[in-house]
């Protein structure tokens, strides 16, 4: 049995005084009764008559972003969601995980800090995330509680939260994007852990040990609704075929949200590092079409951009894609039946045009001094060669930079050149071109290609989750396997209540914006001196809001932390003409 164990507000008379009081009912499965936490918020009182002049501030407090990210927490039930997968059941000592997960999550939101911080950051909000004292939540309690978790808990409770977020918000998930990402982590090569391994790290380090993130995004609002964290050094290909299970799950369970009497065609899209003939097989059986960018160097896209250089083949798409020109034909792939899209991009050409460019820029002076090391006899033919295919290797430039050794009377030399006209064909027929592989057969060439688009909304959650992002991922204070999968369920989870949160309000403004815009609603402290005896009373003094303030505070009802905060509104006088009301 369980019960409501959101955050209930409500007012108790106290030795002639009135308080207000955050109280949450539990479920004691072992004594099989419930029982309730309560935390005293405050006075609910008027506060007391006192000189302006013997006023002063003594700090602030969070209430808009935070509040606004645990009442999409509440709309999801996020703490029960994560305990009942978890098996947690009755009471414990300290918080429970879920209590933890969401502690985490907003704190990597709002002010992202090691977990030894977590209890300051608590401390400086007015909304709880539990009745417990903040002291509570610390990096003891965290790695505890990691430390019981495992990864089917961990997908179990991802579910069931896809579930509820599609249930409550309306999301869209006919079409769903998956992508693979790694951040660098600081944990020394002696310490043992799978998760932490070197591999291709995405920001060209290769000094650190990083730790791999597989999202699946819904195609509407940036939700992410499913993940799963892996060792640096894995495979794309490896990672999704790892998730073919929690897929499956996935697809039932978003059939039942949206209540289907048939079951859905949703399509998977993601980018060529996961491409693999078993891999779309697999997806097949598991009820998910195709779209995926095929690497150019796959025998399917040279015939694919032969076919798009043809003249006439390429053209434009209608409506909103009207600046989109694309070729389509279908053949098969191996031994799949696939229709192929040569789309081209304005955008990428002019940023591999940039690449190109600068590529070569380095790859001039590494050439004139390999053809005086050749003159002067300093270097080998067999090194020669493997140091002019490093310099080559990037960018197309060993298909028109045009490089020759001489040999002569055992002396080598070297010359070069760059061929124009080749570089010209490359630029015409390759570059800012993609080659979109699909089994939609019957969708429109446009419908392909806006579909393919829906991967820009995983890689802007990952660009949220890098640093210097909205819920960073890093600096990561965690070394041990159990306390890096726990701390990267609650950064996604933070990810999903900061999109959800700018989904329910509905604006145009940026993520960023948005969360800004709600972390400067914020409540003033004030200490008043009276003449009566007895302690200094502190009061808690809404902030002037903007319209726009104004509207988050109500959808996120933040009035129910500082009662005053709805009735905080900024006067402004009337308009010229605009007579005053008798």
């Amino acid at each position: 049995m369980w019960l409501d164990e959101r955050m209930n507000i409500f007012e108790r008379k106290v030795g002639g005084r009135r308080y207000r009081i955050a109280s949450q009912s539990l479920w004691d499965a072992k004594q099989q009764r419930p029982f309730a936490r309560q935390a005293v918020l405050g006075s609910a009182d008027e506060p007391p008559v006192a000189d302006l002049g013997l006023t002063r501030t003594v700090g602030t407090q969070r209430v808009g972003d935070i509040g606004a990210l645990i009442w999409v927490a509440e709309q999801l039930d996020l703490v029960k969601i994560i305990d009942k997968a978890c098996g947690v059941s009755g009471p414990t000592d300290g918080p429970t995980i879920g209590e933890m997960v969401l502690a985490v999550a907003v704190q990597r939101a709002c002010a992202p800090g090691a977990k030894c911080h977590l209890k300051g950051f608590l401390d400086s909000c007015v909304p709880r995330v539990s009745c417990l004292p903040a002291s509570a939540f610390n990096g003891k309690s965290f790695h505890r509680l990691a430390a019981q978790v495992s990864d089917e808990h961990l997908e179990k409770a991802q579910i069931e939260i896809a579930r509820a977020a599609i249930s409550r918000f309306n999301l869209s998930t006919d079409v769903l994007a998956f992508d693979t990402t790694n951040f660098d982590t600081h944990i020394a090569t002696t310490t043992p852990g799978d998760l932490a391994r070197r591999g291709h790290a995405k920001s060209k380090r290769s000094d650190l040990r990083v730790v791999g993130l597989a999202v699946l995004v819904s195609e509407t609002g940036h939700i992410p609704l499913l993940h799963r964290t892996y060792p640096g050094n894995g495979s794309d290909q490896a990672v999704l075929g790892s998730c073919l299970s929690g897929l499956g799950k996935l697809h039932d369970v978003l059939n039942d949200s949206d209540k289907r009497t048939r079951p859905a065609c949703r399509t998977l899209v993601r980018d060529g590092g996961s491409w693999s003939e078993q891999l779309e097989l697999d997806l097949d059986s598991e009820g998910y079409h195709t779209i995926i960018s095929l690497p150019l160097s796959h025998a399917s896209s040279q015939l694919a951009l032969e076919h798009a250089a043809g003249r006439g083949a390429m053209k434009r798409l209608g409506g909103k894609l009207g600046d989109v020109r694309a070729a389509r034909l279908r053949i098969p792939v191996g031994d799949l039946d696939r229709t192929l899209v040569v789309v081209e991009s304005e955008e990428l050409l002019r940023g591999q045009k940039r690449g190109i460019a600068v590529a070569l820029r380095k790859a001039r002076p590494e050439l004139q001094k390999l053809a005086r090391r050749a003159e002067s006899g300093r270097i080998k033919r067999d090194a020669l060669e493997a140091r002019i295919q490093k310099a080559l290797q990037r960018e197309h430039l060993s298909d028109f930079v045009i490089t020759e050794i001489k040999e002569n009377d055992g002396k080598l030399s070297l010359s070069w050149r760059v061929d124009q006209a080749a570089r010209r064909l490359i630029e015409r027929t390759r570059l800012g071109r993609r080659v979109l592989c699909t089994d939609r057969h019957i969708w429109s060439t446009g419908r392909i290609v806006n579909a393919f688009r829906g991967q820009w909304n995983v890689e802007e959650l990952f660009r949220r989750a890098k640093k210097g992002g909205i819920v960073p991922w890093g600096p990561s204070h965690q070394w041990v396997d159990s306390s890096l999968r726990l701390h990267t369920f609650a950064t996604v989870i933070g990810l999903e209540l900061v999109s959800l949160a700018h989904l329910a309000l509905g604006t145009r403004k940026s993520v960023r914006k948005t969360m800004k815009e709600l972390s400067e609603i914020k409540a003033t402290l004030v200490r008043v001196r009276t003449k009566s005896p007895g302690r200094q009373a502190t009061v808690m003094l809404a902030p002037d809001l903007s319209s726009e303030q104004r509207k988050s505070a109500k959808v996120f009802d933040l009035g129910r932390w500082v009662p005053a905060i709805l009735s905080s509104m900024r006067q402004h006088p009337p308009g010229p003409g605009v007579r005053p009301a008798a």
